[in-house]
């Protein structure tokens, strides 16, 4: 078995993503490479990032993507389900964004390869020795029973409980200062775009690279 690398938070911050890739040590023919969710909004790029990402997706076999509450703030905003969260939540950079590429003036020019990434994002990956989830668990809940809001927006009930999931949980969604690393869950949403760094972890040797 390889090595896991995992990335917190992106948000749009392109060239800390760049930064980010060229510093850690993957073999992409061995190890395996997971993003956290939150790819997109607030930052100046989510469009670029995005755009990587989906190259990085085809020659790469090793990769996973979350989803993270801002992808899902868009589908929702996308489907006419809830506008006014996403938009609240930093997504007029995206949308603009996308217009400014397309030079289209309708609600939402998303090319369709972008279409197909968001919704191939998945909730959560789990291996032999963790589990990767973009905001959290609710304690005392079985990983099959976990709601998918949860997963999606979980804060204060996870970050402060000891709970044993079974093996540690990895997550972003909560900007911290600096990696959290307990024995129960490992936080790696470093705030990058909130002038912070963006923080990959290598698994299990715990050893964090910053951008």
């Amino acid at each position: 078995m390889g090595k896991i690398f995992a990335i917190g938070d992106i948000h749009g911050c392109y060239d800390q993503l760049l930064e980010l890739m060229k510093k850690i040590p993957i073999d992409f023919k061995r190890d395996t490479l997971v993003f956290m969710g939150d790819y997109i909004d607030r930052g100046p790029n989510s469009v670029e990032v995005v755009d990587f990402l989906i190259k990085l997706k085809k020659r790469v076999p090793g990769i996973i993507f979350l989803k993270g509450n801002h992808e899902d703030m868009l589908e929702k905003y996308l489907n006419g389900t809830d506008r006014f969260t996403y938009l609240l939540n930093g997504g007029q950079q995206t949308l603009d964004s996308y217009l400014s590429r397309s030079g289209h003036s309708g609600n939402h020019p998303i090319p369709p390869e972008h279409m197909e990434f968001y919704k191939s994002l998945r909730l959560i990956y789990e291996t032999e020795d963790y589990i990767f989830v973009h905001a959290g668990l609710r304690p005392k809940v079985a990983i099959e029973d976990q709601e998918t809001e949860d997963m999606l927006w979980i804060r204060d009930k996870f970050l402060h409980t000891r709970h044993d999931f079974g093996k540690p949980v990895v997550f972003g969604h909560t900007p911290l200062g600096e990696p959290m690393v307990e024995a129960n869950k490992v936080g790696i949403d470093t705030g990058a775009v909130f002038g912070n760094t963006l923080t990959c972890v290598q698994l299990p040797d715990m050893v964090f690279y910053a951008a």
